[in-house]
């Protein structure tokens, strides 16, 4: 010691500097390992990001072409549909032989047999992709209910099945709701019943109503029975699964994509109701519906009633000229026929820039109407539907125009509104349906 103070060795200064090198260097290390650590692990992260925003790259890519296929089938499908159920009718009204007249009648009950089930694997495919969507509208069920009766009544006497349809216990029955959804619904159901209840059955459907809910909804009851062949445990348990039947066609000779009930489900689905199944093996089924619905005013289902097929059937079209504006000739001469047996003078447009011409070209008041189909060559009918708007010539700009396609999704009738188009009529032609559009059109045009 020197003055009390410690004498350090310059051997003791070499090791601590030794050993601060030494911890700097393992510090270094440590760093430098934490960091590539962390690099590898952001380097995987974003390997992860990058493959995970490929995946839905690729799943709306397979989204899209799946639409696009849908798209391009209804329309390939529909438009041959649209020949054989058009020539079909129009051979029915010339038929003198009453055996002819048979053959076509049977023609047309395969047509719109085939028809549905076309519309069942489209519409499946839609619900898959999560595009059906409702539209409630102001409707009557005691009046939706009649129709059906009408429907299956002739058919059930041939079968010798006691049907009754009750609405008696109906207190509110003009109500907001998708009456064409809710309709096809109960459909089904009944054609099920119908199918699957041998000769000297009975079936019937009912409505029911409960009390007012929260929110000023009524709750509905909808009941289908059948004395029918019933169904298992395990079929019950899969009933809703799309292509799910409990016996094939072969077996049971009925026929069907097996869509029916998965596609029912998913429309009470979305209508926020309830779908109970009570059956077993030869004691028939029951089916109930529960749902919820907004009382609507009477005079809202009356308007939205003002143009029906029977009355659209007794108008007089004599005099009236329409242009129809199709690149199919087939469809061209199926339309021109069923319009002119109507009492239509019809002129022809292969494609919408001709149809534009023609239009632009015409005195006010020379065309009623425009019948515009939407997939064509040079020009397509929702561009020449706005081009025609878009003429200086008022009178001519407001013609009325309809959309007559084999795109025949919603959608579809909602690119047609808005190209300005006043209508959408779907192929195959329901021609009962066109003329109560034509006279919906040209009535309200002339008052």
């Amino acid at each position: 010691m020197w003055l009390g103070k410690r004498i350090v060795s310059k051997e003791s200064v070499s090791e601590v500097r030794a050993a601060l090198v030494s911890g700097g260097i393992v510090l270094l290390v440590i760093v430098f390992t934490g960091l590539t650590v962390l690099l590898y692990i952001q380097t995987l992260l974003q390997r992860k990001h990058e493959a995970s925003e490929r995946e839905k790259i690729r799943a709306v890519e397979s989204n899209n072409a799946k639409s696009q296929f849908l798209f391009n089938m209804s329309h390939d499908l529909r438009t041959p549909m649209n020949a054989i159920i058009g020539y079909t009718d129009l051979a029915i009204k010339e038929a003198d032989s009453p055996a002819l007249s048979g053959y076509l009648s049977k023609i047309k009950n395969s047509n719109k047999q085939l028809l549905t089930l076309i519309n069942d694997i489209l519409e499946m495919s839609r619900i898959e992709s999560g595009k059906l969507e409702l539209e409630p509208v102001p409707a009557d069920l005691s009046e939706m209910f009649d129709d059906i009766r009408e429907l299956f009544e002739e058919q059930m006497k041939q079968k010798k099945i006691e049907f009754k349809v009750d609405t008696s216990e109906l207190k509110d029955r003009y109500v907001w709701c998708d009456i064409k959804n809710l309709n096809r619904v109960v459909i089904n159901l009944l054609s099920n019943a119908y199918k699957f209840t041998p000769e000297k059955g009975k079936i019937s459907a009912s409505v029911l109503q409960s009390v007012k809910t929260e929110e000023g909804h009524n709750t509905y009851e909808i009941r289908v029975r059948d004395t029918g062949i019933g169904m298992s445990k395990e079929f019950v348990a899969k009933m809703f699964s799309p292509f799910e039947r409990e016996r094939t066609s072969t077996v049971s000779g009925i026929e069907g994509t097996g869509l029916g009930l998965s596609i029912c489900k998913s429309i009470i689905d979305l209508m926020g109701g309830t779908f109970d199944v009570h059956t077993s093996p030869g004691n028939g089924t029951e089916i109930i519906l529960k749902l919820r619905f907004l009382p609507a005013r009477e005079e809202l289902v009356r308007n939205e009633e003002e143009c029906t097929e029977d009355n659209a059937a007794e108008t007089d079209f004599t005099g009236k000229r329409l242009l129809l504006v199709e690149d199919n000739a087939v469809n061209m001469e199926i339309a021109g026929m069923i319009l002119a047996q109507s009492g239509f003078e019809v002129e022809t447009a292969e494609n919408g820039k001709v149809a534009l011409e023609m239009v632009s070209g015409s005195e006010p008041g020379h065309y009623d109407a425009v019948l515009m189909d939407v997939q064509m060559p040079v020009m397509d009918g929702y561009t020449a539907a706005k081009e025609i708007r878009s003429l200086e010539n008022k009178a001519l700009a407001e013609i009325p125009i309809i959309a007559m396609t084999a795109n025949a999704f919603r959608e579809d009738e909602k690119a047609a509104l808005a190209a300005g188009m006043q209508g959408h009529i779907a192929k195959p032609i329901d021609v009962k349906v066109l003329m109560c559009t034509l006279s919906k059109l040209l009535c309200s045009k002339d008052s």
